[in-house]
């Protein structure tokens, strides 16, 4: 879903490019598709052994921007990851540590206190001061900007320097979320003298960026690719970069991407096309690696007026899907069954939770025949389910066409839309553009990993709750979470979310992956999980060979 609220378009371009990138785990450890697929899910690849002058990595699509507080997607994010840093950092165990912010403190519950590291250098040169934090910060929250991040500062009444290297964050209410997104998008650094320098043109091919993470901005080719360069002065010296050069570039076609991976001409990738597992597997030219995730693939209710507004039918659809299959078409049989909403993988903050609130659950159900029973005691026997598909990605055709034959299977007349990648995308962002849907395929992530984070969009009123459900009691138990700053309570109060949302099913579960990576036979070293949207995942990959 990767709602508007905190996660850029997550339904939309860039993120239905790959239903693949659905599920985790935050340690190594076996895993299995149920379908005959065996995986391993681990957050790194091997250490690197050498340096490289250079290495190339393959996006899926170009950035359309380089601005942190317009980059709400896997490509911009992805490069930005190793130019630009936040106050905090999460690292490919999905877990959050000191990032700019070397320590922070809560005087009360609305407020905020966060120490920045001493001597962190621009890549200009100039140092890093509590004016840039506030600079930064504030921008997300000027209208004028128009960042899709600013929801995230809703309960943000003020943000000061008081000190040299202190700032001060007020709230109007306490707001667990805030300081956790503080190590995505929301908490991103940049010069403040660079913002007013740039102008209209920061964040686009004829402006400059002015960050201070382990790699700078060298060259935007418009059209053909990225290049980064090693920045000497960079604080962290155990991330220190073991290649001198980073060249993205930009390749939209799934089957070309995965010849690239084949023929050398990319040395690597994120979200690997799922159609080309097995190839990628058996070519003997580099290594297929699968990481922590924090998303799921998921079907949301977009009108709660029609077919879909009776939950027996809502829950009948979910017991008619087949799962299983699902994940072997749709997923390369990577992945598995999801359980919730909100991924295994979102449990990752305190691990011993996931094993208690999220392993506990059951399988989601598939019984035909007590699917079709209750779609009869609803008296919802022929009647239509209209479900947006799109060309963006096989992957949604794949999702739609198994959800239309459980339909039929249980007598509901689900009817596919075709629509074009540019109306799918708008599907979340513009509330007309769901007019006459009732279902839409989503793959919603979170950026840290917490579950609140992601049923934070089923709030009565939330950007991302496409067909505006409401439920008093899971509003007043979000409430309630969000105000629990201690990560293992704040878990067992997000549990009753859970509850209520398996319960209601206003997002329907269909299945999670692990987050993909493919690495050459040259390179090695990289995070191989979600963790690369924001951690310098480029600064540890390096020579496979000494």
């Amino acid at each position: 879903m990767r709602t508007p609220s905190f996660t850029a378009l997550a339904c939309t371009a860039a993120l239905a490019a790959s239903l693949t990138a659905c599920s985790g785990a935050t340690q190594p450890q076996p895993g299995t598709s149920g379908t005959g697929a065996d995986f391993k899910v681990s957050p790194t690849s091997p250490a690197a052994k050498g340096p490289l002058d250079s290495f190339t990595w393959s996006l899926y699509a170009e950035p359309y921007t380089l601005d942190y507080a317009l980059a709400y997607d896997y490509p911009p994010n992805t490069v930005l990851a190793n130019v630009c840093e936040q106050l905090l950092r999460v690292t490919p165990d999905l877990k959050i540590e000191p990032g700019l912010a070397v320590k922070w403190d809560r005087p009360d519950p609305r407020t905020l206190v966060y120490t920045l590291r001493p001597g962190v250098k621009f890549h200009d040169g100039t140092t890093l001061t509590a004016d840039d934090v506030v600079a930064s910060l504030k921008r997300q929250m000027d209208p004028a900007t128009g960042s899709p991040w600013g929801s995230a500062f809703k309960t943000v009444d003020a943000i000061e320097k008081t000190g040299p290297l202190e700032v001060t964050i007020r709230l109007g209410k306490a707001d667990a979320l805030f300081h956790e997104l503080l190590a995505a998008s929301p908490g991103t650094v940049v010069s403040a003298a660079s913002l007013t320098k740039e102008g209209k043109d920061y964040g686009t091919p004829e402006g400059e960026l002015n960050c201070t993470g382990p790699y700078a901005l060298e060259k935007w080719a418009q059209g053909d690719s990225i290049t980064l360069k090693k920045h000497p002065d960079y604080w962290d010296t155990k991330l220190a970069p073991k290649s001198e050069k980073v060249r993205f570039t930009f390749i939209e076609d799934a089957a070309a991407r995965a010849n690239a991976f084949l023929s050398g001409t990319a040395d690597g990738g994120y979200m690997v096309p799922s159609a080309s597992f097995a190839q990628l597997r058996g070519s003997g030219k580099g290594s297929l690696l699968f990481g922590p995730n924090t998303a799921a693939a998921n079907l949301a209710v977009t009108d709660f007026k029609g077919t879909l507004g009776d939950v027996r039918v809502r829950r009948a659809l979910s017991m008619a899907l087949d799962r299983k299959n699902i994940v072997k078409a749709a997923a390369g049989g990577v992945g598995v069954p999801a359980k919730a909403p909100a991924a295994r993988g979102a449990w990752a903050l305190v691990p011993e939770k996931t094993a208690t609130l999220y392993d506990t659950l059951p399988e989601p159900a598939y019984d035909l025949a007590a699917a079709k029973k209750l779609v009869e005691e609803a008296k919802a026997t022929g009647r239509k389910v209209t479900l947006a598909t799109s060309s963006m990605a096989p992957e949604i055709s794949v999702v739609a066409n198994a959800v239309q034959a459980a339909g039929r299977q249980i007598g509901l007349d689900v009817t596919l839309k075709p629509v074009s990648p540019d109306a799918y995308s708008n599907i979340f962002v513009d509330p007309a553009a769901r007019e006459g849907l009732d279902l839409v395929i989503t793959n919603g992530y979170d950026n840290t990993p917490d579950p609140l984070e992601f049923y934070q969009y089923l709030r009565t009123g939330d950007f991302g709750n496409y067909g505006n459900w409401s439920d008093a009691e899971y509003d007043v138990a979000f409430d309630r979470a969000n105000t629990e700053y201690d990560p293992a309570k704040r878990a067992e109060l997000t549990a009753k979310l859970q509850e209520i949302a398996l319960a209601e099913l206003p997002v329907i579960p269909v299945y999670e992956a692990p987050y993909s990576v493919f690495l050459g036979k040259r390179i090695t070293g990289a995070p191989t999980g979600i963790a690369q949207l924001y951690y310098p995942w480029a600064a540890t990959i390096g020579a496979a060979q000494s």
